[in-house]
């Protein structure tokens, strides 16, 4: 896609991730786009202006009281296409929330009516914050679009909680989609969303459930929301942030969660059933906790409710279901795509390498109704999140 005529912004706040975004101008120049960078103080200190001047052909802004250019911030807040921020710190997203205007990027964003992207980037803990998060739903009903954070190395060591800002690539894919016909197939059409495992109870303290992480629901949440959709996740018990800008409704048990995926589907242009729901649950629970015995406990379970079978869905929404299957898995998906009238199936195997539950990758195959079939290399959750918005797509009314 050619950025020809097109005018970014890219504001850089102060944190580590800094040296990103200096691939992610030298993308957006790439392209065509006129890239006016606007730094921090704080970014000073990791990246000179100088390095952006250079990959961008332009001169870097830096500071309100520049003689000459009074009111920068009003004309960077109109003029441009698209502002992207990136990073965008904890103090960043603060001072933006409580709607600071004490230095140029936050006095423009303040200015700013049109499209914003940031991409969140910082320790995790800090990411986790109730402050932040408050912060983010904040920004994100004003009309904010975020990207990522993601889980990864941080600057003090690995983690295993979202903090680290995505790759530029990542970034760049979704201010073109903002740039371009992408995001207005999917703008203000509901999407829903199922997320994460379902516990049933054999007693008060006591669950059948699953290691599902909700990672492969979320990143569906996250990207259907940046393409400008409503997004509503119905989500069973998980230790995942919930992603900022979505509507969340938390169930425990498979019952819950057709319930609440029922009142939810209305009006909704797809559903992406990427739960893992509990298949059976105890037919008795014990009304206290089971003391422990030295013989065999013997459970009679029965089936839970087949969710994707008995949902009425809305005309013309498209339904997508999720197999995760071991071993030769193809038939048993297809049989699912036929018997319960899906549009799509994602198949995946547990056994697979990086695969499957409690990790930030997958390997599936994508079978749509029509018989084509279309096998996805290994790769983050959330790729592979967009390779599956961008086959729906084709398909909502």
């Amino acid at each position: 896609m050619s950025l020809t005529d097109r005018h970014v912004v890219l504001g850089v706040s102060g944190g580590i991730a800094c040296y990103k975004s200096c691939t992610l101008a030298r993308r957006l120049a790439e392209l065509g786009a006129t890239v006016d960078v606007v730094m921090t103080a704080g970014a000073s200190e990791f990246v000179r202006p100088l390095t952006f001047e250079a990959l961008t052909g332009r001169p870097v802004l830096t500071s309100l009281w520049e003689r000459g250019r009074a009111l920068a911030h009003i004309g960077l807040a109109k003029s441009p296409d698209l502002v992207i921020v990136a990073p965008a710190t904890a103090q960043l997203l603060a001072r933006a929330a409580m709607g600071m205007a004490d230095d140029l990027l936050t006095s423009l964003l303040l200015a700013r009516t049109g499209a914003v992207v940031a991409a969140p980037a910082m320790n995790d803990a800090m990411y986790a914050h109730p402050a932040t998060q408050t912060n983010l739903r904040t920004l994100a009903g004003r009309g904010w679009t975020f990207v990522g954070p993601e889980t990864g190395a941080l600057a003090e060591g690995p983690s295993e909680r979202p903090g680290r800002m995505s790759e530029p690539e990542t970034i760049l894919a979704a201010a073109l989609r903002l740039l371009g016909d992408g995001a207005s197939r999917w703008q203000g059409r509901k999407v829903v969303v199922s997320a994460g495992p379902t516990r049933e109870h054999l007693d008060p303290v006591r669950v059948i459930t699953n290691p599902s992480s909700g990672r492969m629901g979320y990143a569906l949440a996250e990207a259907a929301r940046d393409r400008g959709a409503r997004v509503v996740v119905v989500s069973g018990p998980t230790s995942l942030a919930a992603p900022a800008g979505v509507e969340m409704v938390r169930v425990e048990t498979t019952e819950d969660m057709q319930r609440a995926l029922q009142s939810a589907i209305a009006g909704a242009a797809a559903l992406f059933m990427a739960a893992a729901p509990a298949d059976y649950r105890p037919a008795r629970v014990a009304a206290r906790k089971q003391p422990r015995t030295s013989g065999r406990l013997t459970l009679a379970l029965e089936p839970t409710p087949d969710i994707l079978a008995s949902l009425k869905r809305p005309a013309g929404c498209v339904v997508v279901g999720f197999a995760l299957e071991t071993g030769d898995g193809l038939a048993r998906a297809k049989q699912k795509l036929k018997e319960k009238r899906l549009d799509y199936v994602v198949l995946n195997d547990a056994l697979e390498p990086g695969a499957g539950f409690e990790v930030t990758t997958n390997k599936v195959t994508l079978l749509a109704r029509s018989g084509a079939q279309t096998a996805l290399p290994l790769q983050d959750k959330r790729d592979v999140a967009q390779r599956i918005l961008d086959t729906v797509e084709h398909n909502l009314t």
